[in-house]
């Protein structure tokens, strides 16, 4: 194994520029209750989402609610995913493999922050839920976030993208990277709001302020996509709509190195169109819409460009809509199985999806396009999963739940699953369920104060 030959900024980077020329146009467990354990209480707002296309919707899709069976079938996807985080981690450091197998196995000795982001997320899941003893799983908080400041190379409090999870040290000549060190903070910080641990609180408030997040403007109006010892910072910038939101937000509400909220205006916000109908859209993988959502809860909100809620669920539904034509190329496309984001391939690490189309797509499905659209449109994406285990079985559900990606025209399937993909399952299932993950994120007062300072509103009633 070895991550991507291009971390997931580079090919960002060339995708933007190849598509601003283009047109508009993640073996059964038990589920909890079968653990004798109280589920989570409900968190969600049942409000309805304005904005909503008559044209795509007869009824507000993130309104649903799943069926006791569907529930169950979730806990499954849960607990499997988590397994990943729990085993998938170096026990000494806490820092979670980039991949791994999908069966399991030995650790590769490649971690990726932004995986250990989402593994720190799951621990609070896993400590909710009840699938490890709470003293275990506080060990494992205190030892990543310790490891992280004392252990991993930096600068200016940025991590690289890629470490070794023994020692911390950079890999794979990786960026430092300040998305992938915002995802790694995003969990830190969901810790230190569901924790009442000090030592866990204080660590992770540590990592949040040794970040200088002016350092990364280099002069300019907005967030340098990266750096390079070798040769400085990346000539690329976080300018248009996609998952940088978080790196924002998080970065107005800096106690030690605020950026200014004024920069909320610059950075475009593309409009896209398919079939008519307009909505923000990135020339980027289905995640783009995703990342950002699995922590800041923008239901019910608004800033004065757009509710990005309501646009992630356009985006979400024009997407299978997309898939649907390809059908005409790829006969296994239908209802109840789509989705494409960037994932492995029989061809290494694709950077596919759309619209408009990006990549080589040759029929290929990745689970976690729907998994981590769960919140957007529940009925439909757990429709897509639950096909997807019942239809394809063990080729495709492993011991970490489903692999990475798999072709049902091919035979192909990945032997692997990705830390971020699982992650993204993993915290939109939670979030769909009961809200959790928003709920306990949220508590962190730089939550509410970088959405003050962009300007977000709550959406009027009526």
């Amino acid at each position: 194994m070895s991550p991507p030959n291009l971390s997931r900024r580079e090919w960002l980077k060339r995708a933007s520029l190849l598509g601003a020329a283009a047109p508009l146009g993640i073996a059964s467990l038990p589920a909890i209750g079968q653990l004798g354990l109280q589920a989570p209480e409900q968190l969600i707002p049942r409000e309805a989402t304005p904005g909503l296309p008559a044209k795509l919707f007869a009824f507000d899709p993130s309104l649903y609610r799943f069926t006791a069976d569907e529930d169950v079938f979730l806990d499954d996807i849960e607990q499997a995913s988590f397994l990943y985080f729990w085993e998938q981690a170096n026990p000494k450091t806490g820092q979670v493999e980039d991949r791994g197998s999908a069966d399991g196995g030995a650790l590769r000795n490649a971690s990726s922050v932004a995986a250990t982001g989402f593994g720190l997320t799951a621990l609070c899941i896993a400590a909710r839920r009840g699938w490890e003893e709470d003293t275990a799983v506080r060990d494992r908080v205190r030892i990543t976030l310790d490891f992280a400041l004392k252990n991993i190379q930096h600068q200016h409090g940025f991590l690289y993208h890629f470490i070794s999870g023994e020692t911390g040290q950079r890999l794979l000549n990786s960026e430092v990277s300040p998305i992938d060190t915002c995802l790694f903070l995003c969990g830190a910080l969901t810790c230190r709001g569901f924790f009442d641990d000090k030592e866990i609180q204080g660590l992770a408030t540590e990592f949040y302020e040794r970040i200088d997040w002016t350092w990364v403007l280099h002069g300019g109006p907005t967030l340098a996509m990266g750096w390079l010892p070798e040769q400085g910072f990346l000539k690329s910038r976080w300018d248009t709509y996609s998952e940088m939101m978080m790196m924002y937000l998080l970065g107005f509400a800096s106690r030690t190195h605020p950026l200014t909220p004024s920069m909320w205006n610059e950075w475009q916000r593309p409009r896209f169109e398919f079939d008519e109908i307009v909505y923000v859209g990135a020339h980027a993988p289905l995640f783009a819409h995703q990342f950002s959502h699995a922590w800041f809860n923008f239901r019910g909100m608004h800033d004065k460009y757009t509710d990005y809620f309501a646009n992630s669920i356009v985006a979400t539904r024009i997407h299978k809509m997309w898939c649907l034509e390809l059908a005409q190329r790829f006969p296994d496309y239908a209802d109840d199985l789509w989705g494409i984001t960037a994932s492995d391939s029989e061809h290494g690490y694709a950077i596919w999806g759309g619209p408009p189309a990006m990549g080589r797509i040759d029929g290929s499905i990745v689970p976690c396009a729907a998994g981590g659209s769960l919140v957007f449109m529940p009925k439909e994406c757990i429709r897509v999963l639950q096909n997807i285990r019942e239809k394809f079985g063990k080729r495709i559900w492993k011991k970490y739940g489903f692999v990475d990606a798999f072709n049902p025209l091919t035979g192909w399937a990945s032997s692997d699953v990705l830390g971020i993909d699982a992650g993204i399952t993993l915290l939109m299932a939670e979030n769909a369920r009961t809200g959790f993950v928003w709920e306990q994120f949220s508590k962190n007062p730089e939550v509410a104060k970088g959405m003050d300072l962009a300007g977000f509103q709550p959406n009027s009633k009526g």
